[in-house]
């Protein structure tokens, strides 16, 4: 499935009103309305990604994340979305009348969502707060994760909380060697880390890949790098990793490096079309038009 290529896809502000870490944007992955959650107000994360829309050159303005107000803003935030008034405001009004509904709840901010100490009290707080407005049997709530932590006790317990009330994994594989991996994501965690935590993740439960390529300098990944990241989703799958979907996707927004570009469509279809034969779901997400 192709993604459309709306100007409110390019609009993913992480901020919202005077609020410090709950925000709303129209995913264009999710298709639909994502209330996001920033549990990295002071924007330290274990990756650094070439691609990544955060700037860390600024200081945050909020750097401790305060468990109360975050569960204020929520709940107001629940409320505007369920009773629709969160269209009427800019840039949201602009949103498709198929695109107004609430998708999921996202732990999806300025960093990695599991290295929070309060990930797990906040999984139960969205369950708590979704059940209250009628929206625990509809809504996901979606962990997006670059897989570095899941082997620590407390996330997989929290994990383990969230299999039970429509949690989901979307879990990033942007590289199929060590060294694309190295260059992308810039980080010491090695690649075989994030592998074995997603095939573990995965052998719990069904996950989502999420595979962004882009140029880097004006080029776009090998063609032996795209064969060696589709020997790593056989290779998943041949272990046991219930891989549910794998999104393939470019940028849609300013990037940490001016350097980095959205990759052609004809370039992502053509990856898309590599990852099918394993048997795979696959939707493809193109960049800005």
């Amino acid at each position: 499935m192709a993604s459309r290529k709306l100007p409110l896809f390019t609009q993913h502000p992480r901020s919202w009103r005077e609020n410090r870490y709950v925000y709303a944007v129209v995913s264009r992955r999710s298709k639909g309305l994502s209330i996001g959650v920033n549990l990295n107000p002071d924007t330290s994360c274990n990756f650094d990604c070439i691609y990544c829309c955060v700037d860390r050159t600024i200081p945050p303005k909020y750097r401790k994340l305060d468990m109360d107000i975050l569960a204020s803003e929520l709940d107001q935030m629940l409320h505007l979305t369920t009773s629709g008034q969160i269209f009427a405001e800019p840039p949201l009004d602009q949103t498709p009348p198929e695109l107004r509904r609430i998708n999921d709840l996202a732990f999806s901010g300025n960093g990695e969502p599991t290295a929070c100490r309060h990930f797990g009290r906040a999984c139960r707080m969205a369950v708590e707060l979704l059940g209250k407005y009628g929206l625990g049997e509809s809504a996901k709530i979606i962990v997006i994760t670059n897989a570095t932590l899941f082997h620590r006790p407390e996330v997989a317990e929290a994990m383990a909380f969230l299999d039970q009330h429509h949690g989901e994994i979307w879990a990033k594989l942007d590289a199929g060697t060590e060294e694309y991996y190295r260059l992308i994501e810039r980080t010491r965690v090695p690649m075989a880390r994030v592998l074995e935590n997603i095939l573990a993740a995965g052998r719990l439960r069904p996950i989502v890949i999420q595979s962004l390529f882009m140029n880097v300098r004006g080029e776009g990944p090998t063609d032996a790098e795209i064969e060696a990241y589709i020997g790593r989703l056989r290779e998943l799958a041949k272990r046991g990793c219930q891989i549910k979907l794998v999104q393939v996707y470019t940028t849609a927004r300013r990037t940490a490096e001016t350097y980095v570009t959205p990759l052609a469509d004809a370039a992502l279809d053509a990856i898309a079309a590599k990852v099918r034969p394993l048997g795979l779901n696959v939707e493809t997400f193109y960049g800005p038009s």
